[in-house]
């Protein structure tokens, strides 16, 4: 099974707003990526929110792709100048070789081929390239605050995410020089009808991953026992691979 983005494009940026959050993470990126002023591919794009970011803010030159042809135009509506859209996979990038000083991949390892998707994303860097990417830590999966609804979700969201030990591996196997890891904790607090919201609009592409049954039974126990406040703990690991 595949999780289906593009039954969740007309409210992905509506259940997954741009927060503080989101911003602090985009900030890290920029930072360790060296993003400013780059041209810039975005694999796995979605929705386009990151690409447009890094043209309005950082002076970016982007290219995004996407697989899904309802996120990609939900990404086009939205582009701004000097930032593009082009439908295609992270294993079969639609790009000549070295044509990128950076590539960034924002949640998307977890849902890739990685060794064919860091061997194509090695393949459009230019000498001295920098892939920049952002997904979950194990620590994320600990306590996450869907866990105690939804009891398959901590294995199945562990058996999708790379370790950090994993990741580093498996960058330089695809002929990276040198890694970085670093990490990035954040706290927030939902209110019940906003978490509420994101289960029922199954904001999470794991939810496609899990039976009927387990989600059915699991947003009525979430209705049930969801407290006024949510409180969300975020792990994050940002890597960054540099060809040389």
């Amino acid at each position: 099974m595949r999780p289906d983005f593009g039954a969740r494009a007309a409210r992905y940026d509506e259940l997954r707003p741009l927060d503080e959050d989101w911003w602090e993470l985009y900030g890290a990126l920029v930072r360790l990526g060296d993003l400013r002023g780059r041209r810039v591919l975005d694999i796995g794009a979605g929705t386009g929110a990151f690409a447009a970011a890094l043209g309005e803010r950082e002076a970016c030159r982007v290219w995004g792709v996407e697989p899904a042809p309802e996120m990609l135009e939900t990404a086009t509506a939205k582009a701004l100048r000097g930032v593009r859209f082009k439908l295609g996979r992270a294993e079969q990038l639609p790009f000549k070789d070295g044509w990128f000083e950076r590539a960034t991949m924002r949640l998307v390892v977890h849902l890739v081929d990685r060794p064919r998707a860091f061997a194509e994303a090695r393949r459009v860097l230019g000498a001295d390239g920098r892939l920049a990417i952002a997904t979950f830590d194990p620590a994320h999966f600990d306590a996450y605050w869907l866990n105690r609804f939804f009891p398959s979700l901590e294995q199945i969201d562990r058996s999708r995410f790379p370790t950090p030990e994993a990741l580093d591996r498996e960058l330089l196997e695809a002929g990276f020089a040198a890694v970085e890891i670093r990490r990035l904790s954040q706290r927030a607090e939902l209110d019940r009808e906003a978490a509420l919201a994101k289960v029922r609009g199954r904001h999470i592409s794991t939810f496609d991953l899990i039976d009927e049954a387990e989600y059915a039974a699991g947003l009525a126990r979430a209705e049930r026992e969801l407290p006024p406040r949510v409180q969300v703990a975020l792990e994050w690991v940002c890597a960054v691979a540099t060809k040389r």
